[in-house]
């Protein structure tokens, strides 16, 4: 039987290992663990990887979307909206900074908001639009910047799956007033630990996410705003620095990964495969199928030595953390529906040809049954 994991963090890391211990190493060395050379160093290049005036390292996505709404001003008795089928970490930073998401259901073709309900959802309380570019995929940004000024409201983009995705000539991230992203391990651009960004054009929100990420303080031991404690790490920074350059390639490879899939899977049972869109549109950080018999797949495939996963299986709204906004089964039908039948299949850089038609035998010896 063969094993293949859901990510392959292992089969990266051999062709970079030496140059990831030399940063590692390059840290060690100078010892300036806390906003070191590093950090600097990676902000400058992911800033001008995804086009955008600035980037400001941050601990984790999460406290990205948290400072980005700080920054903004946006807090208590304030609404920002987003959507209903995304990791509930969009959500949290939301709620970390006091205001209130606020939700829309997705789009059943391709996961992403649908930007038709934004309007519906505004209120006199509305000050931020949050769109995610989920599972890698870019949303049309030019609907949702164009209601946006119209109701003068920021957009801040959650970019933490979708590193490197570009749309009409703009990367994911620095088309609203910020993007977020996160650099978990499996994402994308991944480090070995925690780590997060924002990103932006706008350079007053630049200083001040710099200062809320170190204790409100740009300058040290003054503090004239509260702040927090959501530095990027300089070792992850360093980590980051060697694995930038080869994002456009994981990225591609990712891609083709998605087209050999569903070329191996179209026709099999019930399966409705995920569109393939403009390439570098989509970096799929994630490969989403649909199928009305997802849990039986799901077991089926792990016990075949597939590691396949669910992203996400509670919709936000459903999550006790979310009783509270008052939504009832039924409020976002397509997320409901999806979040029951969405599986997602093993997806890394170097997923090679023989995994893909194993996968692809499993499925259909499961289907045949």
């Amino acid at each position: 039987m063969m094993k293949i994991p859901f990510v392959d963090l292992q089969s990266q890391l051999k062709p970079i290992r030496n140059q990831i211990n030399e940063g590692i190493n390059g840290v060690l060395d100078k010892c300036n663990f806390i906003l070191g050379d590093d950090v600097k160093k990676f902000e400058d290049s992911f800033a001008k990887y995804c086009g955008a005036k600035y980037a400001i390292g941050i601990s984790s996505g999460l406290d990205a979307i948290h400072l980005a709404m700080r920054a903004l001003e946006i807090g208590e008795g304030d609404e920002v909206i987003t959507q209903a089928n995304t990791f509930i970490a969009t959500a949290l930073g939301i709620t970390m900074a006091g205001a209130k998401p606020v939700l829309v259901d997705a789009n059943e073709s391709n996961f992403l908001m649908n930007v038709e309900q934004i309007e519906k959802a505004i209120t006199p309380k509305t000050k931020a639009i949050m769109p995610v570019h989920l599972y890698g995929r870019m949303t049309d940004m030019t609907p949702i910047m164009k209601l946006a000024k119209k109701h003068d409201l920021h957009v801040v983009e959650d970019a933490a799956q979708s590193h490197g995705a570009q749309l009409f000539g703009a990367r994911a991230g620095s088309v609203g007033a910020m993007g977020c992203f996160s650099f978990y391990p499996g994402k994308n651009l991944g480090c070995y630990g925690d780590g997060g960004m924002v990103v932006t054009n706008d350079p007053q929100l630049k200083d001040k996410v710099e200062a809320l990420r170190n204790y409100g303080s740009i300058k040290k031991y003054h503090h004239p705003i509260v702040g927090f404690n959501n530095r990027l790490d300089t070792m992850q920074a360093a980590i980051l620095n060697v694995k930038l350059p080869h994002l456009d390639a994981y990225n591609s490879a990712r891609f083709e990964a998605a087209i050999k899939y569903n070329k191996a899977l179209e026709g099999i049972g019930d399966l409705v495969l995920p569109e393939i869109p403009e390439k570098k549109s989509h970096v799929f950080h994630l490969y989403v199928l649909k199928t009305k018999k997802r849990d039986q797949l799901l077991e089926f495939l792990n016990n075949q030595g597939v590691q396949a996963g669910i992203h996400y299986p509670i919709p936000v709204h459903m999550h006790g953390a979310y009783a509270h906004l008052g939504y009832k089964t039924g409020s976002f039908p397509v997320s409901e529906k999806m979040a029951s039948e969405i599986l997602s299949l093993p997806m890394f850089p170097e997923l090679n040809d023989v995994q893909i038609d194993y996968v692809k035998q499993k499925v259909k010896e499961f289907f045949s049954k």
